[in-house]
């Protein structure tokens, strides 16, 4: 599935039309979300994720998205079902993503 890129307008609608969501939040001066940026593109298009729904959200720009998964460093990664956070977390390890995807 494609990455879609969201705002505070459109991240409760994404949030309730999709069961199953993670959301990257970054900055555009966060090194290590650029970094995280292609391993979390190819985890969107993993097949074992079929039915997730994958987001990119930038943190400074969208201060409603990011208290609701209430993001305290950078990157942060937080999983949502049925529009409910589930899990967030602050981290650059590709395994602690997927852990948390696998939950879902």
């Amino acid at each position: 599935m494609a990455l879609i890129q969201a705002t505070d307008s459109t991240f409760n609608d994404l949030l309730s039309q999709n069961d199953k969501v993670v959301i990257k939040y970054y900055a555009d001066w966060c090194g290590s979300c650029k970094l995280f940026a292609p391993k979390f593109r190819r985890l969107s298009d993993d097949s074992r994720f079929e039915g997730v729904t994958f987001l990119d959200i930038n943190a400074e720009q969208n201060p409603e998205a990011r208290k609701l998964a209430g993001v305290n460093n950078l990157p942060f990664f937080a999983v949502f079902k049925d529009g409910m956070l589930v899990q967030g977390e602050a981290t650059s390890k590709e395994e602690n993503v997927v852990a948390m995807i696998e939950a879902l």
